[in-house]
């Protein structure tokens, strides 16, 4: 039987996180919940409206053994007051991914966002949608959870009433679906997406460089040593970013390529081969030990693979086991980054009276 549950986190969690520098924006603690979606298989998706922020997916493997695969913390002080802002699991906006030294031009209007990533803005800036508490519903007949955030015009630089909806659906074809939906009352970028970490061995397992991913894309966009894209587009033909037929991520890094240099290996995205706006098959994971294989659907253009190449071992997580080098990885449907400096590329740009909707999924199985 399906099952929606809503899950206050502990109070000592939420004293605790009062002394977080990021703290301030949160105003009622008591509103931060977590809410448990468990199909007819058995699979497990929790989120809380914390970020937004999906804190964990229990899936079985070949044997039936379940195990978590998203890599994230048991507390909400976990996420409040986590180091270097790993953005474990949240939804990311009002621009997903970098904009160069926080600036675009914009009807004639040169605007100026927070700069949070060297000179340039990342996720939406220094309190970006995965640090404010959101509005929740929890729908138990639909199986799913519908949350939605007003954005205010000037926040973190940007113009325009964002008013936003996002909703969860877990499904018994064992998909998470994300459906995201926004409005605004003045011109904006919209560029939202979901940041989490999978390890389909199995959270705090380690390493994702044997895993095998495919990417239904022929062309990179490149990017600078600060990971702003050059406004190019490269073929992956005969590079290490050639994932049109599935291989371990692994296999490649070694190779000397000025773009594996820049990322500290795979932190770059693909522009997928498709048609715009169709809902097609975008990249497939699969995980040879436990069987897990996850497939990702998209509405969106292009995908960010992010191999976890930050991630030093500072942060701890579910299972208490520190998360190192490339232990964890993102697939991140979105716009490409910079699209407001880059006008060739599919636009960004969300004006009033328009609706920005997209959609992805995230679909296991084994094999």
């Amino acid at each position: 039987m399906k099952r929606v549950t809503k899950l206050l986190f502990s109070s000592a969690c939420l004293i605790l996180a009062l002394a977080s520098s990021q703290a301030a924006a949160v105003k009622d603690f008591s509103s931060i919940k977590e809410y448990t979606l468990m199909n007819k298989n058995g699979m497990i998706v929790r989120i809380t409206n914390y970020g937004a922020t999906v804190t964990a997916i229990i899936v079985p493997d070949k044997n039936g053994e379940f195990a978590d695969v998203a890599l994230g913390y048991n507390t909400v002080e976990g996420y409040i007051n986590a180091i270097d802002r790993p953005y474990f699991g949240s939804i990311v906006g009002r621009y997903g991914n970098r904009i160069a030294k926080g600036k675009f031009t914009l009807d004639g209007e040169e605007y100026e966002l927070a700069t949070n990533n060297g000179e340039n803005h990342l996720h939406g800036g220094k309190m970006g949608f995965d640090k404010v508490v959101w509005d929740a519903k929890a729908c138990g007949c639909c199986n799913k959870v519908i949350l939605s955030y007003l954005a205010r015009d000037g926040e973190e630089g940007y113009p325009g009433n964002l008013d936003i909806e996002v909703v969860y659906t877990l499904t018994d074809d064992n998909e998470i679906k994300i459906e995201y939906k926004a409005t605004t009352d003045k011109a904006t970028p919209v560029n939202l997406t979901n940041h989490t970490y999978f390890n389909l061995a199995g959270e705090g397992s380690g390493t994702i460089n044997n895993h095998v991913l495919m990417i239904n894309a022929s062309n990179t966009t490149p990017v600078d040593e600060g990971l702003i894209p050059i406004g190019e587009l490269a073929p992956v033909k005969g590079t290490p970013f050639d994932f049109r037929k599935p291989k371990k991520i692994g296999k490649d890094l070694d190779k000397k390529d000025q773009q594996l240099k820049f990322g500290l290996g795979y932190d770059h995205n693909w522009v997928l081969d498709k048609k715009a706006g169709e809902m097609s098959l975008a990249a497939t994971l699969y995980e040879p030990t436990s069987g897990r294989f996850m497939e990702v659907f998209t509405m969106e253009p292009a995908i960010q693979f992010y191999g976890g190449n930050f991630l030093d071992g500072r942060l701890k997580g579910k299972s208490d086991r520190a998360y190192n080098f490339r232990d964890g990885m993102c697939l991140e449907t979105q716009h490409s980054p910079d699209s407001p400096n880059n006008p060739q590329w599919p636009s960004t740009i969300l004006r009033p009276g328009d609706t920005y909707e997209t959609t992805t999924i995230y679909k296991f199985s084994t094999k």
